[in-house]
């Protein structure tokens, strides 16, 4: 038995052999293992250099280094866009230093490159990271130097700048109020009063109803050029005979006094019937006449006419009819052009003494300082505007004007006018929407001032004429758009035209004039 019993000491050695085997492999396999790692360490070229190089790859949750590079980041960025708001800011206010403009944009450039470098990246390595936040903490303290010094400038810089604003607003708001208003009051004095056309329709009807009354109605005054000659241009009935009753009842010899009306062709017919009902008194002499009347006024020969017929609507040839004078009254030496919203409180023989010097128009100016020059009417940024004028040169105004035609026909104004007219066709010399301008431009260097006492104007539109003024004026003018005849004039002067009014004139009560 004894010999079939396992021997003890042989498995024991086996079992002892096989263990030490194992761990002997085990600690090769160690070994092998770190002298690779020591070996492939020690191979790899450092990126390491003395300006802090960085290595990129991802945050690691156990890096100790990784709130610090955060709390760079976040400085960096933010201060970086403060440096573009203030850059935005300076370029916006348009500050007169560029230098500090440009360092705002040089700061943005250098912050905005901190945070790009720092954007998922880890730095290892403590002096690298000291070498790190000093060059950003020097970059913020820049930034917030800069921005401690700059923020009271850009502060006032910006309060300026929303002042200007508010009032570049508030002075657009009142350009298109003005141009609203100008537009509103343009149209209230260009259209007809219901009583107006009234007027005009029951005094064609009764032309038509009588017409044998008024077959002499459209008898030629007389053309002695010794007498006294005025013309009126237009199509408004009641006043054009203002005009003429207040003339004629100033005058101490009314018989020496022609008026020579012309107006439109459908308001001719209405007009002669006014003045063959109501004449004028103590000889005087009115002639009352279409514009179709003067053939030579067609398109070959006016500029004027050929716009009308072309489709200008914002001429009116009755406006321009001013700039033939000595072509409609070829027999007259000298004509006072009368306006139809003027009322005359003196005698106007005096006008016929008034000597022209030679020139052709006598007017009254109407320049103080640098208002109401040359500049204010014509556009001197034409250039042929600038040769042949002068914008200091002094307005004057149309409403009483002496014109001597004789020297009218020797300079050839007309055709001076036909000239500039021609070039203006597009409104680059002026605003044909007044006819003004183009008296300026033709009756250069022509004009003589007259005594202003002669011409008082603004009662269509300033409420502050001196009294005074107005008692010494031989002539006042409602220039404006508040004209008397309108509900929108001034009634501290409206008393001054209604007193000249015919209120005997039956057809006046038949259209309701409120006089």
């Amino acid at each position: 038995m004894a010999g079939l019993r396992p021997s003890r000491p042989s498995s024991a050695f086996r079992a002892f052999f096989s263990y030490k085997v194992f761990a002997s492999a085990l600690f090769a396999l160690l070994f092998l293992a770190a002298l690779s790692a020591f070996l492939s360490s020690s191979s790899s070229p450092s990126h390491h250099s003395p300006t802090f190089a960085l290595r990129r790859h991802r945050f690691l949750a156990s890096d100790p280094l990784r709130a610090r590079v955060d709390l760079i980041y976040r400085q960096a960025a933010d201060h970086s866009v403060l440096a573009t708001a203030y850059a935005a800011y300076a370029r916006r206010l348009k500050l007169d230093s560029s230098r500090q403009l440009r360092i705002f944009e040089g700061l943005d450039d250098s912050l905005s490159d901190l945070s790009l470098r720092l954007a998922g990246t880890v730095v290892d390595d403590e002096d690298v990271l000291r070498a790190v936040e000093k060059e950003a903490k020097d970059r913020i303290k820049v930034a917030r130097q800069l921005v401690g010094e700059s923020k009271e400038a850009f502060d006032t810089q910006i309060k300026i700048q929303k002042l200007r604003d508010t009032i570049f607003a508030v002075r657009e708001q009142l350009h298109r109020a003005k141009k609203l208003g100008a537009l509103s009051g343009s149209i209230a004095a260009g259209s007809t009063p219901k009583s107006l056309h009234c007027l005009a329709m029951r005094l064609i009807e009764e032309r038509i109803a009588h017409p044998e009354t008024y077959r002499h109605a459209d008898a030629a005054a007389p053309s002695d050029p010794e007498l006294y000659h005025y013309a009126i241009f237009s199509d408004n009935i009641i006043a054009v005979s203002v005009v003429v009753n207040s003339a004629i009842k100033n005058t101490k010899e009314p018989w020496k006094h022609v008026f020579h009306v012309v107006t439109d062709p459908m308001y001719l017919a209405a007009m002669q019937v006014w003045f063959v009902r109501r004449p004028p008194t103590g000889g005087a002499k009115v002639e009352v006449r279409s514009v179709t009347e003067f053939e030579f006024l067609n398109a070959s020969y006016s500029p004027v006419v050929r716009m009308v017929e072309g489709g200008r609507r914002d001429l009116s040839l009755l406006h321009y009819l001013r700039f033939y004078l000595p072509q409609m009254f070829p027999k007259l030496k000298r004509i006072v052009l009368l306006e139809d919203d003027v009322v005359v409180q003196k005698d106007l023989a005096g006008l016929w003494s008034v000597d022209l010097d030679g020139r052709v128009n006598g007017a009254v100016e109407t320049c103080f300082g640098g208002f109401k020059r040359y500049n204010r009417y014509l556009n001197f940024s034409n250039p042929l505007v600038q040769r042949q004028f002068s914008s200091r040169a002094c307005a004057w105004a149309y409403g009483v004007n002496v014109f001597d035609l004789d020297a009218w026909r020797k300079e050839r104004l007309t055709e001076q006018f036909h000239e500039y007219q021609s070039l203006n066709e597009d409104g680059t010399l002026w605003d044909q929407a007044s006819v003004l301008p183009a008296g300026l431009a033709t009756f250069y260097t022509t004009t003589k001032p007259l005594n202003k006492t002669w011409h008082v104007l603004g009662l269509g539109y300033n409420p502050s004429v001196s009294l005074d003024e107005i008692q010494n004026a031989g002539v006042i003018h409602f220039d404006g758009n508040m004209k008397p005849w309108l509900d929108v004039a001034l009634n501290q002067y409206k008393h001054l035209w209604t007193k000249y009014v015919d209120t005997e004139m039956d057809f006046l009560q038949l259209c309701n004039f409120g006089l």
